[in-house]
């Protein structure tokens, strides 16, 4: 298994633990978290996440290569291994690994995690695609109402607390696929068309974006402008913060890239007849033409973090 495999390798200024288990059909399955840099926890961190939904494979891999090539390079670049003496960049791969394995979008409760966050949109969602509580055996069920958040939302919940929430300057990305032929770059919020609260800030980072990239494929926008929902997790940590953080100055911006997958349907429709295809590029030069493709922006986000009293304005 790659994580595996890369969890055995870490350089000195990097580390591994194992969050949670997640107990299915008689199987163990791990969910590994990655950290690189100084200890320091308020420190300017970028958070780095793939899996919450367990087709969407394509997620995982292109954290999985972004944080191997930088372990790679960290062995002969040292103006690399100096990048990490004052920024952070914390990781969980795989936040749905059961999900993975058993090839379903939901955990292995039948639970959309990205619907899960005990958080209600506000006014008209789409019917199911929102969350719904009908059944789990439909698509974006979001639990029973009351419970508790499942294992894998917990486990995510309490490490961006934990890991992020006292940096003075947190970017974090969760990585999807599957909703339309553009790549679209994601801002909260997800239960609201009202306008974002650090819609300022978001401006900022994509007039840098722009400015550093002008030729880069993302639409940035909202969320809500695609679809609003409930329960949505990271709608859920922002508020959080905002809440636990009132007199300081701390800035938490939580993205997520939506890399849209009906490109590769229309060039290869067979696809659509996998478990698999209409969230992956299945043929093998797509799939590293998207590995390529997004090493840029992750890396563009990593120096925003560490770099941003440049761009930054208060």
């Amino acid at each position: 298994m790659r994580i595996e495999e890369l969890a055995r390798n870490l350089p000195s200024f990097a580390r591994v633990k194992i969050l949670d288990t997640v107990v299915a059909k008689g199987r163990e399955f791990p969910i590994y978290a990655f950290e690189m840099g100084p200890e320091d926890k308020t420190t300017p961190v970028f958070g780095l996440f793939g899996g919450v939904h367990g087709l969407e494979r394509v997620g995982t891999h292109v954290v999985l290569a972004y944080l191997e090539s930088m372990l790679t390079q960290s062995a002969w670049d040292m103006d690399l291994r100096r990048r990490f003496e004052n920024c952070r960049l914390v990781s969980i791969p795989l936040i749905n690994p059961a999900g993975m394995y058993f090839g379903t979008r939901s955990n292995p409760n039948g639970i959309d995690l990205m619907r899960n966050a005990p958080i209600e949109a506000l006014g008209e969602t789409p019917f199911m695609l929102g969350g719904h509580r009908m059944s789990r055996k439909l698509p974006w069920f979001r639990g029973e109402e009351g419970r508790e958040m499942e294992q894998e939302a917990r486990v995510l919940v309490d490490f961006v607390k934990d890991q992020t929430f006292n940096a003075s300057v947190a970017l974090n990305l969760d990585i999807h696929s599957g909703f339309g032929a553009k790549d679209r770059l994601w801002y909260p919020y997800a239960k609201t068309i009202a306008e974002f609260p650090k819609i300022e800030q978001v401006n900022q980072l994509k007039q840098l974006l722009d400015q550093s990239h002008p030729n880069h494929i993302y639409s940035v926008e909202s969320q809500s402008l695609s679809y609003t929902t409930h329960g949505d997790l990271w709608d859920y940590l922002f508020d959080l913060h905002t809440e636990t953080n009132k007199g300081n100055k701390n800035l938490f911006l939580p993205w997520t890239l939506e890399i849209g997958s009906w490109l590769w349907i229309r060039k290869n429709p067979i696809q659509l007849f996998s478990a698999l295809g209409p969230f992956n590029p299945v043929k093998i030069h797509r799939h590293r033409r998207t590995m390529r493709r997004h090493m840029p922006l992750l890396d563009f986000f990593l120096r925003a973090a560490k770099h941003n009293g440049s761009w930054l304005k208060q």
